[in-house]
């Protein structure tokens, strides 16, 4: 496994963490993903630690809580071997004080979560999504309590759009509240859009980017392809819906190189489009998940080998879209890109220590 420096931070996180949206599953949408009890869950943790994974990643919402709990529970006697990570905001109930990031929302939140999880701190703590109707100050005031009374060590921030979190951090600044470390984000072969503006963003102000769904909402399984019908069993038949849109013909031309790379390599699809984006800037952990001991290490053969400059130069052609505005004039034009070159060249050699703390200021297996 290798290790890495979260964002600008000096908390280490593995390459590879792991998901446990399968833990406890139920509803339309968690029920789809898995129903991994707590004896299942306990062992792929068994398998996770084995191969050096050692973050869980968890949420209140996953299951109304009863993903925390597996999480907990599979954990258990080995809590100070792991980085526990999960995330509040999105809504638990109907009442109006079941969602948002409000002081007593917050406070709440992690009370309960730290409750589910059996522990005495969470390790990083996450803000699922923005809340517009709480100050930022507000927000990060009682993030500074809960880190102070050591129930949360480190603090980060999932799906917020760029002014947001650099609204944040200025102001976390300004008033000398911690920094947010991580940005949980969307960011797959797929879905490049973080590339545009919270790429650079993150690269600038040292945020680490803790990415979710990785093989694009499950498209990069390596069942799916031009001229075959969705897999009866796959869960997209009831999930698609919720996930990021992806046009048929942009997956078929991504899938094309893939499979291409994946006859050179003997390497899987996933572990394919895994190991593109641990190569990545600012990526400082990669998010997999797994129903069963298969598709846990199937997923854990991403780790340990690098695609060539050849491959990846053919990923990145095959899986990029269109700027949107304002961007596009900056790659399209010549006098743009020589006022603002792009931060994150598609092809461009290994970024140094001085220029992505994310990825290289501790790498080690």
């Amino acid at each position: 496994m290798e290790y890495r420096r979260l964002g600008a931070s000096g908390l280490t996180v593995p390459a590879l963490s792991f998901g446990t949206g399968t833990f406890g599953g139920s509803g339309p949408l968690f029920g789809a993903w898995g129903t991994t009890d707590a004896r299942q869950a306990r062992r792929l943790v068994d398998i996770c630690l084995d191969a050096g994974i050692t973050m869980f990643d968890t949420a209140d919402v996953y299951s109304a809580g009863a993903s925390e709990e597996v999480l907990g529970a599979a954990l258990k006697g080995r809590r100070d071997q792991v980085i526990v990570s999960t995330k509040a905001g999105l809504p638990m109930g109907d009442g109006p004080g079941d969602a948002g990031t409000s002081r007593a929302r917050l406070i709440t939140a992690v009370e309960a979560a730290l409750r589910r999880l059996g522990t005495d701190r969470v390790d990083l703590f996450q803000l699922h999504a923005y809340d517009a109707g709480t100050p930022v100050e507000e927000v990060l005031s009682a993030l500074d309590t809960l880190v102070r009374a050591g129930k949360i060590r480190y603090t980060g921030v999932s799906n917020f759009s760029g002014w947001q979190l650099m609204k944040s951090l200025a102001t976390a600044e300004k008033y000398g509240y911690p920094r947010y470390a991580a940005h949980q984000v969307y960011y797959s072969l797929l879905g490049r859009d973080y590339e545009w503006e919270l790429l650079p963003l993150a690269r600038d102000q040292g945020v680490g980017a803790v990415v979710w769904s990785p093989l694009g909402w499950g498209r990069l399984t390596g069942k799916i392809r031009r001229g075959t019908p969705l897999p009866a069993g796959s869960r997209l038949h009831r999930t698609a819906d919720y996930g990021p849109p992806v046009p048929d013909e942009h997956l078929y031309t991504v899938m094309d190189a893939l499979d291409g790379i994946a006859a050179e390599t003997g390497r899987t699809v996933p572990q394919i489009a895994l190991n593109w984006l641990l190569r990545r800037p600012t990526v400082s952990s990669v998010i997999i998940g797994a129903r069963d001991e298969h598709q846990l290490r199937q997923n854990l053969g991403a780790i340990g080998w690098s695609l060539t400059t050849d491959q990846l130069t053919r990923l990145d052609t095959a899986s990029h879209r269109p700027a949107p505005y304002p961007y596009f004039p900056y790659e399209r034009q010549e006098g743009f890109a020589r006022l603002n070159p792009p931060m994150n060249p598609p092809h461009a050699p290994e970024p140094t220590a001085d220029t992505d703390p994310a990825t290289t200021l501790e790498t080690r297996t």
